[in-house]
């Protein structure tokens, strides 16, 4: 018995770290487009991070360019766009409306909350405002998805 218990002690740590690597690396990844002179565009990239999502960031000078390039119109533009998988991303969208996304699948552009609306992911505050998520369709239409 004296010998097992290393062993057993070692072959638990080994299944703990694998199950930490097997989790790394299916962690949905996402790229984000900002402004390096933005600050809540970090914190919601920390937001998503905390949710599980692989985040990098690419700083750029010209963020309507990259919304453009990922098909997601300009009405519902705000200070970041972000692409995971086929989808666009506009804005501070919470994770759980991403998780959704992506788990339901459907055929669309992807997600929406323009502006900056106070109280969403990135952009906390005492007053938060009601707003909406939105789906956004590749000719440019969109529903609700969420209201939060």
């Amino acid at each position: 018995m004296t010998i097992l218990k290393p062993l057993i002690g070692s072959l638990l740590a080994s299944l703990v770290i694998g199950a930490g690597v097997a989790s790394a690396a299916s962690a949905t990844k996402v790229e984000v487009f900002k402004s390096p002179y933005c600050g809540c565009c970090g914190k919601w990239v920390e937001h998503l991070r905390k949710s599980g999502f692989d985040v990098t960031t690419k700083d750029v000078d010209n963020v309507p360019a990259a919304r453009h390039a990922l098909g997601m119109p300009d009405r519902y533009g705000s200070c970041h766009t972000a692409k995971i998988g086929r989808y666009a991303i506009e804005g501070h969208v919470p994770a759980q409306d991403i998780q959704r996304l992506l788990k339901e699948n459907p055929k669309a552009a992807g997600l929406a909350a323009p502006g900056m609306p106070q109280g969403s992911p990135g952009m906390e505050t005492t007053t938060p405002q009601p707003y909406e998520t939105l789906l956004v369709q590749a000719d440019g239409s969109s529903s609700v998805f969420e209201k939060h």
